[in-house]
């Protein structure tokens, strides 16, 4: 999103800087155009002087005013807005374009319908054009619009140099190539003068300076700017835009998440602690909201299990500490040596039961946190399963029941996970079979593979689960023993610590009764499902 966000607000700017630097390619282009066909053009005037109007005088070749005049005014007439000057070698005018001879004398003509000036909206659109230049380019210049200076302020097209224009024009008599002269008149007007020397028998008689009006420049070069400006209004409109969208769209809903997460942290909002209309986006804004929301709900439902299990610690610790106190207090005026001793074991069993609680209790709290630091290992459970098979086989009494294995020949059932806790599961889960197990009967130890899992499960025939305890029995401190059991050797701990470490590695794992063809039950069944490695 960073990328496209960037892309976004650039693309106006460099869009603008192009155009700038565009334009100015443009402009001089079309000045060189108009350059080269006006230099053409005095090509031609000049040879056509050179052919028709150069006589001899003195013994050299000189350009005759009588004959070049008129033959300037016939050749520039065709060409709106154009004037034509000869000068000789020594910079002085010869023929001038608009002065030609008549019956009464010297008659100057102008061109019909001379052009306007530029009107308001051309110039401001010069004006906010050259500005935004300026600021891009660091130059307020026309970009070589505007030539040398001619020592002189020209007004209009019949405008005469000085002689020190004129040498600098002609290329002070010798005939040399010299640059276009690019100016404007006071109206603002485009105009444009180029020199060529008029050659005759190998020699410079004079030069031509032809003078036009560029006005198709200008007139395209507006057009262009109208469009750069427009362009940039655009870009300006769509950017500003985007922004307030994106400021709508991101920033705002991540303000929001942020004081969503402050809320959280100083514990002030519990239901929707996220606004429902950022969790509902299909976007990464909405991936963060509807995590930050899950987040929460995990603190909360954590929090939440933290309360019931201080106060399940507490209940199950008052009740050997309350047979603790009352035996002693017993015990202090009790005079019979027989009660005395036997006051002694009951003490003596609670505080065995408080050991074993507590034990499980710290066991049971540190899991979480030991379970994420620990480094999963693969772990063959067919072959965890035919170990403690073995150590029950080696350690096994006359009257205690038979374990046998079920796994698939020669297959490996693997996982991924802390092996010692895994050990541990199946540790709680055998030791509850042998229990409910009636003298030799027998345990199930079976795995396979199944849909990518790995299924292990545990089966007994004891008196089974009742059926409306099926989920309770992995209830925190959730006992049911068998009535031959010494009152609290468990602490109801062992199969809520089973289902937190199998949970932990992505499994589930359930209760349920073994019956027989007549629905009766026949023991108990403990199944484990755990995601297969690498699956």
């Amino acid at each position: 999103m960073l990328r496209d966000i960037l892309l976004v607000n650039i693309l106006p700017v460099a869009l603008i800087f192009a155009a700038l630097l565009y334009l100015d390619q443009y402009q001089q282009g079309l000045l060189a155009a108009e350059v080269s066909a006006l230099r053409e053009q005095a090509r031609i005037y000049a040879g056509a002087i050179a052919e028709t109007a150069v006589q001899e005088s003195n013994g050299a070749p000189a350009v005759n005013p009588n004959l070049a005049g008129p033959l300037l005014f016939s050749l520039t007439a065709p060409t709106p807005y154009a004037q034509a000057l000869i000068y000789g070698p020594d910079g002085t005018l010869i023929a001038n374009s608009r002065v030609h001879n008549g019956p009464g004398g010297a008659i100057i003509s102008e061109p019909l319908g001379a052009p306007p000036p530029p009107g308001l909206f051309s110039r401001a659109v010069s004006f906010i054009y050259d500005h935004l230049s300026g600021s891009v380019t660091g130059n307020e210049d026309e970009s070589g619009i505007v030539g040398q200076d001619a020592g002189q302020d020209p007004n209009t097209l019949g405008w005469q140099p000085d002689a020190r224009t004129v040498l600098e024009l002609t290329g002070g008599a010798q005939g040399q190539e010299i640059p276009p002269f690019v100016r404007r008149d006071d109206n603002g007007i485009l105009l444009i003068t180029v020199s060529e020397p008029i050659t005759a028998s190998q020699q410079n008689v004079g030069t031509v300076l032809l003078t036009r009006e560029a006005n198709e420049v200008d007139a395209a070069v507006l057009s262009v700017r109208i469009s750069i400006l427009g362009l940039f209004a655009l870009a300006l409109l769509l950017t500003v835009i985007v922004s307030l969208y994106l400021s709508r769209t991101i920033a705002s809903p991540i303000s929001r998440l942020a004081g969503a997460a402050e809320r959280l942290r100083e514990g002030r909002t519990r239901a929707q602690p996220v606004p429902e209309a950022i969790t509902a986006r299909n976007d990464e804004i909405g991936t963060l909201a509807r995590t930050l929301e899950s987040s929460a709900k995990a603190l909360w439902a954590r929090m939440d299990a933290i309360e019931r299990f201080a106060a399940d610690v507490s209940h199950e610790i008052k009740n050997p500490l309350s047979s603790i106190r009352s035996a002693i207090e017993t015990l202090t005026i009790v005079e019979d040596p027989a009660r005395a001793s036997r006051l002694l074991a009951i003490i003596s069993q609670d505080v065995q039961r408080l050991d074993r609680l507590i034990t499980d209790i710290s066991d049971s709290s540190r899991l979480d946190a030991e379970l994420s630091r620990s480094k999963h290992e693969i772990v063959d459970m067919a072959r965890m399963l035919q170990t403690l098979a073995e150590i029950h086989d080696a350690t096994r009494k006359e009257s205690a029941p038979v374990m046998e294995v079920d796994v698939p020949p020669g297959e490996g059932l693997f996982v991924s996970g802390s092996e010692t806790r895994l050990v541990q599961v199946l540790r709680n889960l055998i030791g509850n079979a042998i229990s409910f197990s009636p003298v030799q009967g027998h345990i199930w130890l079976r795995g396979r593979e199944t849909g990518g899992l790995i299924e292990l499960s545990v089966e007994d025939e004891g008196p089974g689960i009742p059926d409306a305890k099926l989920d309770s029995i992995f209830d925190r401190f959730y006992s049911e023993r068998p009535s031959n059991e010494t009152f609290g050797s468990h602490s109801g701990l062992g199969l809520s610590i089973s289902r937190q470490i199998v949970e932990a590695h992505q499994g589930r794992i359930s209760a349920e009764n073994r019956r027989d063809e007549a629905g009766g039950i026949i023991g108990a069944r403990f199944v484990i499902r755990l995601p297969r490695a690498g699956g």
